[in-house]
């Protein structure tokens, strides 16, 4: 892993403290977190795209190249070509998970420098002295040159000693082929270099998927009766029916009797209460046991592997917390902290308080055997086949824990996924994620407006964080019951699913609750729900002729498939003349059928097309890129996806769309149709401004599919 001592040497180095005559200068690389202290991260089939600036002093040429390579240590090179502004680009491809690295490496290039000089010389007597340089050049690069380019490079070399026509000399130091032989051959004697730097490459599920949460307990298809991991299969299949991608579960280990809650959070529990599943700990185990009530190992691993066969991911919970009668509370109390009176102190955030729970004491003497049992934890569920994990509350345990944890765990299974669980200060959760968390968390329960959703979901998708915080909107959590699905009906659940799932390629919802609405909260006031499955067994009736499962499998097989809803970073927000309705869209390539433009497809139904944003002295375009300007010649689609929804769930709303034609390829002459993928039908329409009108008590929004030809040997600027 990169460290401050690596990344202070990138700037010595590219500086040239090494050797006072490497006169390349090196900075600003791009993409990078922090200067190289934390890795960027990409799935597989993705691009990076390297921006650096490279300069010198004086007249002379630079050339530039990007070294990489996988976690198999097997370094490849790509030249950078010349942005202008002596920004440079480079990119390649990641195809392989684990931890890749990259540097950036300028020199001075004395032989490019040469040509470029002869190509402006007219007197025959400078002429004919420029030859017997550039001989002397070739016969350098012909030391170093291997096979048949050494004869070829000696040749050209003598050549241009024995000329006598100047005019003759120079049409022959200028050929296309003895440049591009010399081109092989640089003198990199005295290059510049800045890296490495980190690039963490995870599957594609870490950039787009589905989550559907419930409880386990609450599964079993007969009311009042607790559920097993064989009642999981049944709602893992429903779950998959609906089109989600991995199943989360809550803490499935035994619950702590001691100071157990009752129904509603309340301090008495009764003998048949159920308790929370997050205070974790009692006889039958700990962090490493299953609830006995579920089932057993072997149970487990079956629901694992039903799970899988239906093309689901089973997520389980982390949560680094204790009951009062954790077995850890008995054989480590140096783990925990301890009170005046000698009593162990349990959770607070004040006013709240959870008397059933024991945070860990990360300050403790015994820190270092802490944190190995806490990783040990985590591996044995690795060990038993999990890879996905949702971590509760990590912004309450310490940095250094998670970067850790999370890399011993990622070297020996690096598809593991991670997904912070911090609703707290922006740059707490930032720095989970910059230390490995795969996703996280965001604000969105809370962002209600236009202007608030624009603003959030625009530093998310172009804000420098996009190269280390993936978002994951949920619109509720077993938690959190906002204000807004409390009071505004099935249209609001259907409104905020709708941008919950297109807004962000990753999402999750809370369920049987969302579905079937539960609106209830348990205090006026209180984002708590009403007979809280955490304190208690719920029933639920999933046939229900009301639920939005229908509507939830429509939008997710739209998503399935169109790529354009499967990343993030060319979200684009657009004007409609309403602050109750917002409109944006997505963007991305498909190959045409029998066309030879590049493949453009990722694993699965997934989009691998690459997306970078330049740095200073660069474009400030987003560039979609097709394996490299010029390449690729033939033709694609441009696929487009344009959300627009109605933000009050009581009334229906209009307003004037202003299309950017432009980004989407369009004229004002001619008329266009976009498909409406949500509701069925299309609508022809004809320039910038059109009317649109949702009705909350019929369609609360609208995705529409709007799919043009292109040709593929240009670069699309369409991203902003």
């Amino acid at each position: 892993m990169t460290t401050h001592a690596a990344s202070a040497s990138h700037v010595a180095i590219a500086a040239g403290a090494a050797d006072g005559r490497q006169r390349a200068i090196i900075e600003n690389v791009q993409p990078t977190v922090d200067d190289g202290r934390f890795a960027i991260k990409r799935v597989i089939g993705e691009s990076v795209i390297v921006e650096a600036d490279a300069f010198t002093d004086g007249h002379d040429a630079v050339r530039a190249f990007v070294r990489y390579r996988t976690p198999q240590n097997a370094w490849r090179e790509v030249e950078m070509s010349a942005l202008g502004n002596d920004r440079w680009r480079a990119q390649f491809t990641v195809d392989e998970l684990g931890l890749w690295q990259f540097q950036v490496f300028a020199w001075v290039d004395h032989t490019l420098t040469w040509r470029r000089e002869l190509a402006r010389r007219e007197d025959p007597d400078d002429i004919l002295l420029a030859l017997k340089v550039g001989a002397t050049l070739l016969e350098e690069a012909s030391s170093h040159a291997s096979g048949p380019d050494v004869t070829q490079l000696a040749t050209y070399a003598a050549e241009l000693r024995r000329a006598a026509d100047a005019e003759q000399g120079k049409r022959l130091a200028l050929a296309p082929e003895l440049i591009a032989l010399a081109a092989r051959y640089p003198q990199r004697r005295l290059q510049s270099s800045m890296g490495p730097f980190d690039v963490r490459v995870e599957p594609v599920l870490a950039r787009f998927g589905s989550w559907y949460e419930f409880f386990p307990r609450s599964t079993a298809s007969e009311p009042g009766k607790h559920g097993t991991f064989k009642d999981c299969m049944a709602r893992v299949d429903y779950a998959a029916e609906l089109g989600f991608d991995v199943v989360y579960l809550p803490p499935i280990h035994p619950v702590g009797r001691t100071k157990r809650k009752g129904p509603n959070n309340t301090l008495q529990a009764g003998p048949n209460d159920h308790g929370s599943p997050w205070a974790i700990g009692a006889k039958e185990g700990g962090h490493k046991d299953i609830l006995p009530a579920l089932g057993t190992a072997e149970d487990f691993k079956r629901l694992l592997a039903h799970a899988r066969s239906r093309g689901v991911e089973l997520a389980l919970d982390i949560a680094f917390q204790c009951a009062p009668d954790h077995p850890y509370v008995q054989s480590h109390p140096e783990w925990f902290r301890k009170r005046p009176d000698g009593s162990i102190q349990y959770a607070e955030n004040p006013p709240k308080k959870y008397q059933d729970i024991y945070p860990f004491d990360f300050e403790t003497e015994d820190w270092e055997a802490l944190y190995a049992e806490l990783i040990d934890v985590v591996m044995h569920w690795v060990r038993e086949g999990v890879r996905i994990f949702r971590v509760d509350n990590p912004h309450t345990k310490p940095f250094p824990l998670w970067e850790r944890l999370i890399a011993e765990v990622k070297a020996h299974a690096p598809e593991a996924i991670f997904l912070s669980e911090a609703f707290t200060r922006p740059k707490v959760m930032h720095r989970l994620a910059k230390l490995g968390f795969t996703q996280s968390y965001t604000y969105y329960p809370w962002r209600n407006t236009k202007q608030e959703l624009t603003n959030y979901f625009t530093e998310l998708c172009r804000g420098p964080g996009r190269e280390y915080f993936r978002p994951n909107t949920w619109p509720n959590t077993p938690d959190i019951l906002t204000e807004y699905l409390q009071i505004g009906g099935r249209a609001a659940f259907m409104t905020r699913f709708v941008l919950a799932a297109t807004l962000s390629a990753t999402y999750g919802i809370y369920g049987p609750a969302f579905e079937l609405m539960e609106h209830e909260p348990r205090d006026p006031g209180s984002e708590e729900y009403r007979d809280s499955e955490k304190y208690q067994v719920r029933h639920w009736d999933l046939k229900r002729a009301d639920s939005l499962a229908p509507f939830i499998a429509r939008v997710n097989r739209i998503r399935r498939e169109h790529a354009a809803l499967q990343s993030d970073w060319s979200l684009r927000f657009i004007d409609i003349e309403n602050e109750q309705m917002i409109a944006f869209m997505k963007s991305t390539l498909v190959a045409s059928p029998n066309s030879n433009s590049p493949s453009l497809s990722g694993e699965g139904s997934t989009s691998s097309y690459a997306l970078s944003q330049s740095g200073e002295g660069g474009s400030n375009s987003h560039h979609l890129s097709l394996g490299g300007r010029g390449q690729g010649e033939g033709s694609a689609d441009q696929d487009h996806i344009i959300v627009i929804a109605n933000l009050d769930p009581w009334h229906a709303q209009s307003g004037w769309l202003e299309l950017p034609l432009d980004t989407l390829g369009l004229t004002p002459d001619r008329p266009y149709r976009v498909q409406d993928l949500l509701g069925g039908g299309s609508f022809l329409w004809q320039g910038a401004r059109n009317f649109v009108r949702l009705d909350p008590n019929g369609a609360a929004a609208h995705i529409f599919h709007l799919r043009r030809r292109v040709r593929t040997e240009r670069d699309f600027d369409y991203f902003l």
